[in-house]
Parts: structure tokens; C-alpha cells; sequence
């Protein structure tokens, strides 16, 4: 480990969501880094599979402490802040309903900030968020989509429980860092895949009465590998003079969503059909219209602001991460889709 980081190998770490597609990623990534002073929380409905996987191919990992508990306990919050000196916080809701995302995203969150502060303040918060807080509804297509740009002002109308969640834990985060002055960096990664996740990111398109509808046409993907993804959450709770930045976090040359979708196909013999953004607009349209004229009795799942989150088409950049963090993928892109795919077989 580096001498320049503000932490040693003496700090306990704490990573919440340690169980996770990501959260188990990011303490094999910690331990590889050489530190094994680590506190794993999960939930108690967690499957354990892939973290015990991780630590037992580690001599260190015997160090390691697993704590199961709900962070909308107090009690819980308490045993996972206790002593901590850098906080990995990914758990995170992925409810359906707004009420159960607002619980499961911000106000557990709140209730960890809240454990934090009866210990000594530790030397960083990391915030794992999303691309999903931004809004790009008043963006050029195919603009550049960075860390200055506008945030969702209306997700009910977007439809999106998470992405609300997920803002409202970002404000929660940064309103107890200027109270009681806690260092926080937030993470916006985009969408992370790799072996462990099958499913395609919603920007490629949907799959639907038995094929799927590509509607991301050329558009990039904004596309994190997970070994690439858990490194960057990595080093923003390790490299000093960050506090207070945001992130996002994107690998390099990112593949067209019909580029990524043409190698998809070819492992799994998909059939899907395309349609142009124009069409899609007008669809996504034509759904909200009718959903709000019907009060809702068809969800507004596809709406004009969901159309230009997911399929409008943005540029994307990864400069600051690589400037301020010193990051860069640990996985080629080309390697990353072929592993992706590995976990599929050939019709």
C-alpha cells in the first residue's frame, strides 16, 4: 500500500454491501491492496457465496470481521461504525416503491451518519451513487454528460424509485459532511457488469414478449467492468485532497449500445427487433400521455424522461477520476465484454 494514502494497513475499513455484485469486488480489491483490517456488513437476507469465495483465497482474510445486521436499526448502525476509520457505504435500495427506496437508500444511510457520529470522526465517508441521479432531459443528444451537469428534479415523473433514492442519500451524505464535518467523496459509477450479472443494461433496451427491443441504437454505453468499477471506489477512500469531490465512474473506449448488443447476440442467439430514438420518443410519449390521462391505471414505466436518461445518447467522460484519483482500468473493454459473455452459452 502506498505511503501517500490516508489510511494504513492499522485503520479499520468498513464496507457496507459487502456481499454484493460490487460490495464483494471492492474487498478483494481492498485486500489486494494489502489491507485486511476490514469490517464486511451485510444484510441478513444476503447470499454469502461470492464474499466467502473472496476471503477464502486470502491468508489474511482470517482478520476479517463479517457483521449480518439492517442498517435501519440503530443498533445495527452502531456495530458497523464503531471504531471505523474509512466507510465504504454501498448498500443500497432497489425497491420498487419510492417509500421502501427512500428507507432502504437515504434513511439508512442517515442512520449510519447518525452511528458515526458517537466515535471519532473518521478520515472518509465514500458514497457509492449512480448515473441515475443526473437528468439529461435538456442536453443535446450526444452532449457531453460529466460531473457539472444537472441532476433529476422529477423522478416521480421519470418513474425511477431508485434513482430517487439514490439522490436523496447523496443530499443526506453532503448535508452531514457541512454539519459535522465528515470527509465524503461520491461515486457515480454507470452501468457495471461482469460475470455474476446477466442481465443487460436497460440502455441497450428491454427484453419483452419474448425478444428484445434494442433502443439504444449507436448511442455509448456509459459501461464500468466491476474489477474497474470496485478499484475506482477503492482509491476515493484512499487518495488525499479529494474530499468533497464527485466522480463518475466510466472505462475507456465504451462500446455502442449496437456494438455491445451484436456481441450478446452472437453467445445467446437473442432475436430482437430496433427501433430508431425518434420512434421510441414518440412511443415513451404517447405511454406517459396515456398513463396520466388514465391516472396511472398503466405505470408510467416509459416516459419522456426515461427516454432521454436511457436512450437519448450522451458522451461520456472519465478524466477527473484519472486526473484526481491516478485510476485507470483495470480490464480492457475488449477483455470485459469477452468475460461478460463467458458466463453464456453458445446457441
Amino acid at each position: 500500500m502506498s505511503a501517500e494514502y490516508i489510511a494504513s494497513g492499522s485503520d479499520l475499513i468498513l464496507v457496507t454491501g459487502s456481499s454484493g455484485f460490487i460490495g464483494a469486488k471492492v474487498v478483494e480489491t481492498l485486500l489486494e491492496y494489502g489491507f485486511s483490517n476490514i469490517r464486511c456488513f451485510a444484510r441478513p437476507s444476503s447470499r454469502m457465496e461470492k464474499l466467502n469465495e473472496v476471503l477464502s483465497r486470502f491468508a489474511t482474510s482470517q482478520n476479517i470481521e463479517i457483521v449480518i445486521g439492517d442498517l435501519l436499526s440503530p443498533e445495527s448502525c452502531k456495530e458497523a461504525a464503531e471504531g471505523v476509520s474509512i466507510i465504504y457505504h454501498l448498500a443500497a435500495g432497489f425497491d420498487k416503491s419510492f417509500a421502501a427506496a427512500y428507507m432502504n437508500s437515504a434513511l439508512a444511510t442517515r442512520n449510519l451518519l447518525d452511528a458515526i457520529q458517537q466515535f471519532s470522526r473518521p478520515k472518509r465517508f465514500v458514497n457509492v451513487s449512480s448515473f441515475a441521479v443526473y437528468s439529461n432531459l435538456r442536453l443535446n443528444r450526444h452532449a457531453m454528460l460529466d460531473e457539472t451537469c444537472p441532476l433529476e428534479d422529477s423522478f416521480q415523473e421519470r418513474f425511477d424509485a431508485y434513482g430517487f433514492g439514490k439522490l436523496k442519500q447523496e443530499q443526506i451524505v453532503k448535508d452531514y459532511a457541512l454539519k459535522h464535518h465528515i470527509p465524503y467523496v461520491i461515486l457515480r459509477p454507470g452501468y457495471v457488469f461482469g460475470p455474476g450479472k446477466r442481465e443487460l443494461s436497460g440502455r441497450v433496451g428491454i427484453n419483452t414478449f419474448g425478444f428484445f427491443i434494442h433502443l439504444g441504437g449507436s448511442n455509448t454505453l456509459p459501461l464500468t467492468y466491476v474489477d474497474n468499477c470496485a478499484e475506482a471506489i477503492v482509491l476515493a477512500g484512499l487518495e488525499p485532497g479529494v474530499d468533497g469531490e464527485t466522480f463518475n465512474v466510466v472505462d475507456d473506449n465504451a462500446p455502442t449500445s449496437r456494438e455491445f448488443l451484436r456481441e450478446y447476440k452472437k453467445r445467446t442467439g437473442v432475436f430482437s427487433i430496433s427501433l430508431p430514438y425518434p420512434l421510441t420518443q414518440f412511443f415513451c410519449a404517447c405511454w406517459e400521455k396515456y398513463a396520466k390521462t388514465t391516472h396511472n391505471q398503466l405505470p408510467p414505466v416509459f416516459n419522456r424522461r426515461r427516454c432521454s436518461a436511457e436512450w437519448k445518447g450522451n458522451c461520456y467522460s472519465n478524466q477527473k477520476l484519472k486526473s484526481k484519483l491516478g485510476w485507470k482500468p483495470r480490464v480492457n473493454m475488449k477483455d470485459a465484454i469477452s468475460s461478460f459473455l463467458t458466463q453464456f452459452s453458445k446457441s
